[in-house]
């Protein structure tokens, strides 16, 4: 790192200069290469995934998505022959749009009838497109909805209503990230300048992290190209990448002023400072960007493939916004200089002539945190006991959790998915909205056995309807039957019906007559989801704590800075779990949030812990190493405690409170699930921050005592040496009994003085 820092340093104009350049060159390859993301999902060994195999190989023209046409009229009935040629007329138009394979229309054919309600003022098409929902392009879907809704008559004296749902129509009504980033941003700009103070010092952070996410971005961007890479990809790697980004850039400015306002025998020049702020904080930057990249990386063991793309780019945005921090940040440090010190050059020799005078110096974040931390320090257990009742309490909830997907009954009101829904709720029941798909395989001679299924199915409780199959022509050897459930999609009830036909009526018809059967469709999709993440998610949990814990026994030397991390992590990680069930499952705060009740998106604890066990390692590297140093000086565990908290309490809250305002900004939007990750970010962090790093995790190292930093001896000689710390002379901190506190080099530097113990390097 030493060498990186004053490379950087003194290749400044070159550094940046070659940033420019690496940002449009990339940039540049991108635009003119394009994206090519896929939403390409398959689940193997799923029943659902060996329906769509099938149909994809004998049944082509089912083997696509299912989306709904629904039409109200208030006077009259469907049946009228107005309404009759209209609807029929705007069906044919549509049939003839790309990609789709048919209308099923409610006039014609088996269904004939059946797709009309009873009171006849409701009725529904199905639109079978020949791709999965995520296989389609926006446009070709927006077409659908501009030929559908252009049937509708909005003439007062025969009005007639066309809404549509269904996965595919459900892309035409994302929401982009945009609104939210530039949100996050700003509330970014605010807090860096509460805390700096300076124009200057607030734009460097914010450069550097738009530096390395905008090369990020672009790269991200030519990765689609190699890795089936999911759309929305690139906006979560911005969110990530804008946050950590910042926090970097941010610890290493706060180390650097730091630095460069400590007063000793000499005074460090702006480029030393920047070395020293390198060499011991960057080097925390390093070992904490690595972290949330093992984390991130770790969704790869959950053996989705949809997730691979997701956990690259993401891991690509920090990377870039890491390097960008090592090498970028240093050279415009060295740039800016004095300008974004404390107080700048008149401070630093004020600093300078009290230092020779003899007298003290006052730390730099202030007396406040010092006497924070010797108030954790006279109450350790009581905190300790305090701070972790809460989490668990707030955690609490996340006993009751259950994984599945939303509905469209929880999209925004002015959707036309979500009127979609209310009409054919009104007109049918809630199932309608999320029909089971069975897919039959049907031998020669085997055909009177399809009666047998439907009616089977049919009897089924928790089933409204069964339509006739459909046969595929000419083969006539795999039959469809479309299953209707009296529950909503996103109903437990509907959860347990999808179990109870695999389980209890399929298997003994598939024993006598020798078809085959699965139970497929986006609504048992999304139960074989919930259930593939559900049972791998212990295992990606382990693999990630376990890493982790080794790198930090591996730095600290200590067996109980792991443990301690590996279980305050998961503590965060339950709490922000237990505030999102509390609020969108059970509907707390529902209609203050703008939500309603509902499963918890399967993927989110997946993502919800990546991401947060990384960035919760990032505070616990940079606290713990500040506490790290601190013992390795002065051998006084309490003391070290004291002022590594005192030291890293205000970047720590500082930096937190940038991430929950980029994460908090996510709420500003209307879709469910941008909610829910939004909330869950900014929840964890915030506890992280404020209870576990500012009260649990000290309490904690206070009742321990010196044990924390012990290692059997024969563990120490097995592992190797890191070191995070740094290698240059740091300033000494005194904590007087009244909780003030000067800083002071304790001496002249000495040729070869560590801050780490051991003196290794990386």
């Amino acid at each position: 790192m030493l060498k990186l820092a004053r490379w950087s340093t003194t290749h400044r104009k070159y550094v940046v200069l070659g940033w420019v350049v690496l940002l449009f060159a990339v940039n540049a390859f991108a635009q003119s290469a394009g994206t090519s993301y896929s939403n390409n999902f398959t689940l193997p060994n799923s029943d659902t995934q060996r329906a769509a195999d099938l149909l994809q190989h004998s049944f082509r023209e089912q083997a696509g998505d299912r989306d709904t046409i629904v039409y109200k009229v208030s006077s009259g009935t469907v049946l009228d022959q107005a309404v009759r040629s209209r609807m029929s007329a705007m069906f044919a138009e549509v049939s003839k749009l790309p990609h789709v394979a048919q209308v099923i229309s409610p006039y014609e054919g088996a269904v004939a009838g059946k797709s009309i309600s009873a009171d006849r003022t409701i009725a529904f098409a199905t639109v079978v497109f020949d791709e999965k929902a995520n296989l389609l392009n926006k446009g070709t879907v927006e077409r659908v909805v501009k030929t559908a809704r252009a049937a509708a008559v909005s003439n007062p004296a025969h009005p007639l209503q066309v809404e549509l749902g269904g996965q595919a129509i459900e892309i035409t009504q994302q929401e982009g990230f945009g609104l939210s980033t530039a949100v996050g941003l700003l509330a970014a700009i605010v807090v860096l300048l509460l805390t700096f103070g300076s124009l200057i010092a607030m734009g460097l952070p914010i450069v550097t992290a738009l530096f390395g996410l905008g090369t990020g971005l672009g790269a991200i961007a030519l990765f689609t190209h190699v890795v089936n890479t999911p759309n929305f990809s690139s906006e979560l790697a911005a969110m990530i990448g804008l946050g950590v980004g910042i926090d970097y850039a941010l610890f290493i400015l706060t180390r650097f002023r730091e630095a460069y306002a400590t007063p000793g025998p000499t005074f460090a020049d702006a480029r030393e400072s920047v070395v020293q702020a390198i060499d011991t904080a960057g080097r925390a930057v390093l070992f904490a960007g690595c972290t949330v990249v093992i984390a991130l990386l770790g969704m790869m063991l959950l053996g989705v493939d949809f997730l691979y793309g997701v956990a690259i780019s993401a891991s690509i945005g920090v990377l870039l916004v890491m390097l960008a921090s090592l090498t970028l940040l240093p050279a415009l440090l060295t740039l800016a200089g004095a300008r974004v010190a404390v107080g700048g050059r008149r401070a630093r020799a004020r600093a300078a002539a009290r230092h020779a005078a003899g007298e003290p110096v006052a730390a730099p974040d202030g007396g406040a945190w010092l006497r924070w931390s010797a108030f954790v320090q006279r109450h350790p257990a009581s905190i300790a006991l305090v701070s972790a009742l809460a989490m668990l309490a707030i955690a609490a909830p996340a006993t009751a959790l259950r994984l599945g997907s939303s509905d469209a009954a929880n999209d925004p009101s002015s959707q036309t998915t979500h009127k979609a829904y209310e009409l054919l709720a009104q007109g049918f029941g809630a199932g309608f909205n999320g029909p089971l798909l069975v897919v039959a395989k049907v031998p020669a001679g085997t055909q009177a056995a399809l009666a047998t299924l439907r009616s089977s199915i049919a009897a089924t409780p928790g089933v409204v309807a069964v339509a006739p199959p459909r046969l595929n022509e000419p083969a006539r050897n795999v039959a469809t039957l479309t299953v209707y459930p009296r529950s909503s999609p996103q109903a437990y009830a509907t959860t347990q019906l999808v179990s109870r036909l695999r389980d209890h009526v399929i298997p003994p018809i598939e024993k006598r007559s020798g078809l085959t059967a699965y139970v497929g469709g986006v609504t048992a999709g999304s139960v074989d989801f919930a259930t593939v993440l559900g049972h791998k998610l212990p295992l990606f949990i382990g693999v990630v704590v376990l890493l982790s814990a080794l790198l930090l026994m591996i730095v600290f030397r200590s067996l109980v800075i792991p443990l301690q991390a590996a279980v305050m992590n998961l503590l965060s990680i339950g709490a922000s779990l237990g505030v999102i069930v509390a609020i969108f499952q059970w509907g707390w705060l529902g209609s203050v949030f703008g939500v309603q009740q509902g499963p918890i998106e399967s993927f989110i604890p997946v993502m919800l812990f990546a991401i947060v066990f990384g960035l919760s390692m990032d505070y616990e590297v940079f606290l713990v190493s500040r506490i790290h140093e601190r013992w390795a000086h002065t051998r006084e565990n309490s003391r070290a405690v004291g002022e590594g908290l005192a030291l890293t309490g205000r970047v720590v809250t500082a930096a937190a409170a940038i991430m929950v305002c980029v994460f908090l900004s996510f709420m500003l939007g209307e879709n469910r699930v941008i909610k829910e990750f939004g909330l869950s970010l900014a929840s964890a962090v915030l506890l992280d921050a404020l209870v576990v790093r500012c009260l649990l995790l000290p309490a904690t190292l206070h009742l321990i005592g010196k044990v924390t930093w012990s290692l059997p001896a024969s563990l120490d000689r097995l592992l190797p040496r890191l070191n995070i710390e740094g290698t240059l002379p740091t300033a000494d901190v005194d904590a007087t009994s009244n909780g003030q506190g000067a800083l002071h080099n304790g001496g002249a530097p000495r040729a070869g003085r560590e801050v780490a113990s051991e003196g290794a390097e990386v």
